[in-house]
């Protein structure tokens, strides 16, 4: 099946679909960011219901305290990378979260994937598509990839796909790979894309 019919069926689908972090300004999408490598996004949500209202500026994240995310998994190095990364944006940028790629990846903890995610929900600037483990492992079943390389499969799905939809493509991934194309076997019989599907790799794990 064309990609495009089945992003259109994922939309049916998932129609609620939208990114998972919870934040009101670029600051605390980094930080809520930061947080997020391999951790669940209940956990980080919930551990940042409460840092928000602690924590308001880069000046009060650069003094983060780590009992504050010890919920977090890796949250000693997680909370040095928040108050290295808020000692730069204090410092270097005046307090305001940079607005570029490449100012953003030479932030502590923050990689390709993170500021492509900053860029997008932050500044609504979209330059690629966010690649996270549900990504990975639906564009391989779906065909769409035979990388495993997040930034090669990055580049697969941006030929793939028009600008336009770039920003949502994880989104519906994630809701996807989430409720049926589950690691390490999915729900192929209840999927929507259960006809259509090529399910590349999937056989011969189940």
């Amino acid at each position: 099946m064309d990609p495009s019919e089945t992003l259109k069926m994922l939309k049916k689908k998932y129609p609620e679909a939208k990114y998972y972090l919870n934040f009101s300004n670029p600051l605390q999408l980094v930080v809520a960011a930061i947080l997020s490598a391999q951790c669940r996004d209940e956990v980080v949500n919930a551990t940042t219901k409460m840092l928000f209202k602690k924590y308001r500026s880069a000046k009060d994240f650069a003094s983060l305290e780590e009992n504050d995310i010890k919920s977090i998994t890796f949250f000693k190095a997680k909370a040095k990378n928040i108050r290295e990364a808020a000692k730069a944006i204090d410092g270097k940028y005046k307090g305001k979260v940079p607005q570029t790629t490449e100012e953003l990846i030479e932030l502590p903890g923050i990689g390709r994937k993170t500021a492509n995610a900053i860029m997008q929900n932050a500044f609504g600037v979209v330059e690629g598509v966010i690649v996270d483990t549900h990504v990975i492992r639906v564009a391989d079943r779906l065909g769409w990839t035979k990388n495993s390389n997040p930034d090669k499969i990055e580049q697969d799905l941006m030929k793939i796909f028009a600008r336009q939809h770039w920003k949502e493509i994880p989104w519906l991934m994630k809701e996807l790979g989430r409720d049926k194309c589950k690691a390490p076997v999915p729900i192929c019989s209840q999927c929507v894309l259960e006809r259509t599907c090529p399910k590349t790799g999937v056989m011969k794990r189940m």
